[in-house]
């Protein structure tokens, strides 16, 4: 189940975000801020880094904006969290990579993501974006490299969310494993189902 309003907002977003994107022209000022592109490290010239003015930025270059405000539990560090995602590569042309379209397409049943807060099983800007989160709010995460899949696990086993669909993989790893000219900020819609405080237990299906 996938709220209206995140469905919409995502779609907007990704139309608006990477219209955006490329349009931003190869001729840019010596003082912007580029994209992070490895293959133009080190260069004084590329694409220049996107900017959100509708997003709150954290000091670790996370940007977040609330789409809906929730009024459940607000997860605390060993909680375990339930959430609904779907994931975009806005800096790639707003290709998906975890959508219910995608599932039904690959006859993949969609399951919630859980994990423990402060484990690490996931990509830090996950982690943070949840954390001030409350029960039934969305919110869109738009996540540069350095808060993203590390380079150390392509397979995304051990730092997830891991796509649920070979096509969504393979759309994810072609942006974060090119090193050509390619921007890595991707984007993602979150709805934070359900907190477990640590120690407490319910159904697994829950």
């Amino acid at each position: 189940f996938i709220l209206r309003v995140m469905l919409i907002i995502g779609r907007d977003a990704i139309v608006k975000i990477a219209v955006a994107a490329a349009a931003a022209a190869s001729s840019i000022p010596a003082h912007a801020e580029y994209a992070y592109q490895p293959a133009l490290a080190g260069k004084d010239y590329g694409k220049s880094q996107m900017t959100y003015s509708d997003f709150t930025e954290t000091p670790s270059g996370l940007l977040y904006k609330d789409a809906s405000l929730g009024k459940g539990k607000t997860p605390e560090m060993g909680d375990r969290v339930v959430v609904e995602w779907t994931g975009y590569t806005i800096g790639y042309f707003g290709r998906p990579f975890e959508t219910k379209k995608l599932q039904q397409l690959d006859g993949e049943e969609k399951e919630f993501l859980r994990f423990n807060l402060g484990e690490r099983t996931v990509i830090p800007a996950l982690e943070e974006g949840v954390k001030t989160m409350a029960e039934g709010g969305v919110r869109q995460l738009v996540v540069p490299p350095q808060v993203g899949y590390p380079p150390t696990d392509p397979t995304h086993l051990k730092v997830g969310p891991k796509p649920s669909t070979f096509s969504g993989q393979r759309a994810l790893d072609f942006v974060l494993f090119n090193q050509d000219l390619i921007d890595k900020t991707l984007l993602f819609n979150v709805k934070l189902i359900r907190v477990d405080r640590a120690g407490e237990r319910s159904s697994p299906r829950r």
